[in-house]
């Protein structure tokens, strides 16, 4: 008679971290080797950590030749996440954006399966319309071209610190970007099947960014929300989280001390317990 084996605890989702860019000019003298050339920034920071936010889309349209050019200089395992342009996020009918939406998600395709999140990230101006953001959500679909899309919006301004906008985005599984900031709001309500978390506050005089306590205490975070809890230590909005299974979980060194970040997100990735397993 076969013994019947009892299922195990569900796997915990990859974490992936990273920093914005890779083109940035002081890291030729704390990041890259002071041998590699221009060209070949890229392909060799996609091996240092295991993602990227891509920030230039939201200045200007890439073609897709060039999406395609950068998904073949990096590894298997290693994503992109795409910041959405300011066009769309900054347009006063947001609502009424659809045919841009579908355009600028379309050329994202050929990112293949180096495509992670994209992000949607609002002025500080824009405040919680329910209507609006509600017909926005429809102009983002799960899937364009047989491609799976996974969304976050990073909201700036204090009127989407309420239970009705968890709800609406619970509802429309997008994920709510957890911003670290000392200027925007920071809510860490679990609004997606994934957690994105963008990180602002190294500091220049530390090698890493961030003190060895510092960033322990994110990881410790990251491995929380991979295996599907909810950090209590972070800052909510409400106290009611929903359970969940495993989350991918995706952490950006972001913005201040920015010729620290990629020494930040290397060491976070260095952390116990948080190496890409994809």
């Amino acid at each position: 008679m076969a013994t019947r084996r009892t299922p195990g605890p569900p796997k915990a989702g990859n974490i992936r971290a990273g920093m914005g860019g890779w083109t940035f000019a002081p890291w030729r003298d704390n990041f890259y080797p002071g041998d590699l050339i221009q060209r070949e920034e890229l392909s060799w920071a996609s091996r240092q950590v295991t993602s990227i936010e891509i920030n230039g889309t939201y200045y200007r349209a890439q073609s897709q030749a060039t999406y395609e050019r950068w998904a073949s200089e990096t590894p298997p395992g290693f994503v992109f996440s795409v910041k959405a342009p300011r066009r769309i996020v900054q347009t006063r009918a947001l609502d009424d954006t659809g045919e841009q939406v579908t355009r600028f998600l379309q050329g994202l395709t050929a990112l293949g399966d180096r495509l992670g999140p994209v992000l949607w990230q609002f002025m500080p101006t824009r405040t919680f319309d329910p209507d609006t953001l509600r017909r926005f959500f429809d102009l983002l679909p799960d899937a364009i071209n047989g491609l799976a899309l996974r969304h976050a919006i990073e909201v700036r301004h204090d009127s989407f610190l309420c239970d009705e906008y968890l709800a609406l985005a619970r509802t429309r599984g997008v994920a709510t970007v957890f911003t670290d900031s000392p200027d925007y709001p920071s809510l860490a309500d679990l609004t997606g099947p994934f957690v994105y978390a963008r990180l602002m506050r190294s500091v220049a005089s530390r090698k890493t960014g961030y003190t060895a306590p510092d960033l322990k205490r994110w990881a410790d975070r990251a491995k929380a929300w991979a295996a599907g809890k909810d950090p209590a230590d972070l800052p909510h909005v409400s106290d009611a989280a929903p359970s969940h299974g495993p989350r991918d979980v995706f952490v950006y060194f972001i913005s201040a001390a920015k010729e620290r970040n990629p020494a930040a997100a290397m060491a976070f990735l260095q952390q116990p317990g948080i190496a890409h397993t994809a």
